[in-house]
């Protein structure tokens, strides 16, 4: 983070708390305290009435009287920045992003109090993948090559240079989207199949990057209709992911319904998941992929 921005952060930070400590400030800009020290004398000079308060329980406040106009947005547009913003601080553990949400707050006239709330399961393994989304994205911002090693869906490993141009989170799965220098062609690395990742030099960022069409490209992908019986139990599930329209009336404690599906074995995989609260109808041809799929799935267990 600049100087510049850490200063503005600073003063935001200030507007929203009554007082705030130079270990405060130092840990969440990851600087020393003496760097804080500075920044509080920088912002004297600019005539910003920043006082200490000394002693154990001490730290650095904005007298009262000092007002700014905090009405660009209104209250409510406020809020629901911070819905957004503060549902995804769980995925994303990120200083700046968190800088941005504190300087949100201080645009605030009084303690938000969401009439929305988000909450994200606390996995570990996206906890330990944090320090990863970090370093990543510092290589976006310093332009640093990445030297990964990557195993595929089939468990083949290789090692990629990499110029890392963007991270990109689809229904709670990190990707990194970057220039392989080997396959000279934009890629799509799936974080969770990267075994290690290390600094590997600087690039030149590419002045008409195409990863956007290649991005686009790659998610395209061959779907099927298929209908299905689905049991109440389940059924908010379906409703929440395909939307209500593709649910038909409930009869004799179950419904129809009929939704896209890729043609692969993730789409097996993700109506496995309900066990018996669901039973594929057709295409025939998919049913039978899927009846193949559960038989060898079992056949795990009878040899």
């Amino acid at each position: 983070m600049k100087k510049i921005e850490r200063l503005i952060s600073m003063v935001m930070i200030l507007l929203q708390k009554e007082k705030v400590s130079a270990k405060e400030f130092s840990e969440l800009f990851n600087v020393t305290k003496r760097t804080i020290q500075r920044d509080i004398e920088t912002l004297g000079y600019a005539n910003i009435p920043i006082y200490a308060e000394l002693g154990a329980a001490g730290g650095y406040a904005l007298m009262e009287e000092y007002k700014f106009d905090k009405r660009l947005l209104t209250h409510e547009d406020i809020e629901n920045m911070l819905i957004a913003l503060s549902g995804f601080e769980e995925l994303i553990a990120d200083r700046q992003i968190q800088a941005t949400i504190q300087k949100i707050k201080g645009m605030m006239a009084m303690t938000v109090s969401p009439k929305l709330a988000l909450s994200f399961y606390q996995w570990v393994g996206r906890n330990e993948m944090q320090e990863e989304v970090s370093l990543i994205n510092e290589a976006i911002q310093h332009n640093w090559l990445l030297k990964l090693t990557y195993i595929d869906r089939e468990g083949h490993k290789s090692q990629r240079v990499v110029e890392p141009y963007r991270m990109q989170l689809n229904e709670l799965h990190w990707y990194l989207v970057a220039y392989s220098l080997e396959r000279e062609a934009y890629r799509t690395f799936k974080l969770t199949r990267i075994l290690s990742i290390e600094k590997a030099g600087y690039f030149t960022s590419r002045t008409e990057p195409t990863y956007e069409k290649q991005l686009t490209k790659k998610i395209e992908q061959k779907v099927t209709e298929v209908q299905l019986s689905i049991a109440l139990e389940v059924r908010d599930q379906f409703v929440e992911r395909y939307g209500k329209r593709v649910i038909g009336e409930v009869e004799n404690g179950k419904c129809m319904a009929s939704i896209p599906l890729p043609e692969n074995r993730y789409a097996f995989q993700f109506l496995t998941g309900f066990g018996n609260k669901i039973k594929v109808l057709g295409p025939e041809e998919f049913r039978q992929q899927y009846i193949l799929f559960l038989k060898q799935a079992l056949d795990v267990y009878e040899t």
